[in-house]
C-alpha cells in the first residue's frame, strides 16, 4: 500500500451547519429544521496542526479494516506510536500504512488483509513511524 501525502491548512476556518442532537437512524425529528450551531472541521479534526498531515489510500493492504483506495488519513505526527496504533510509516523508501505490533526482539507492521504478509523492521531497514492516524474520511 502507499500513500499520498498532503500538508494540512489548519489556519483557515470554515464553519459548517452541525446537527448538535444527533441523526437519527430512526424517524427524522422535526427539531433538527432549526440548525444554530456550526462546526469548524479543521478545529475538531487536527489538534496539532504543525505535526498534522493528511494521506490518500492506495492499495488494499488495510481493506478488512475498511480501509480502502481514495480514502483520506488525518495523521498526527505528535502521537507517541504503541503497539495496536494504525500508523503511516516510511519504510525503504516507501510509505505504508500498517498497524503496529510491537514484540520484545522486533517490531512488525501488521496488515489487514490475509492476501499480504507482516512486514518485519529490522535494524537493517531504512524506517521511521511518520504519525499515527487519528481520522478516516471515507465516501459512503
Amino acid at each position: 500500500m502507499t500513500l499520498d501525502i498532503y500538508h494540512t491548512q489548519a489556519t483557515t476556518s470554515i464553519s459548517l451547519p452541525f446537527i448538535s442532537s444527533g441523526v437519527a437512524a430512526g424517524f427524522p425529528s422535526p427539531a433538527d429544521d432549526y440548525l444554530d450551531i456550526s462546526m469548524d472541521l479543521n478545529k475538531e479534526l487536527i489538534k496539532t496542526p504543525p505535526a498534522t498531515f493528511f494521506a490518500r489510500v492506495k492499495g488494499l493492504s488495510m481493506k478488512d479494516e475498511g480501509i480502502m483506495p481514495n480514502n483520506i488519513l488525518v495523521v498526527d505526527k505528535s502521537v507517541q506510536p504503541k503497539t495496536g496504533d494504525l500508523a503511516v510509516c516510511f519504510i525503504d523508501g516507501d510509505f505504508t500504512l500498517k498497524r503496529i505490533r510491537k514484540q520484545k526482539d522486533c517490531l512488525y507492521l501488521m496488515p489487514s488483509n490475509k492476501d499480504f504478509e507482516p512486514i518485519k523492521v529490522t535494524e537493517d531497514n531504512d524506517f521511521m513511524v511518520w504519525g499515527i492516524v487519528t481520522y478516516i474520511i471515507k465516501k459512503p
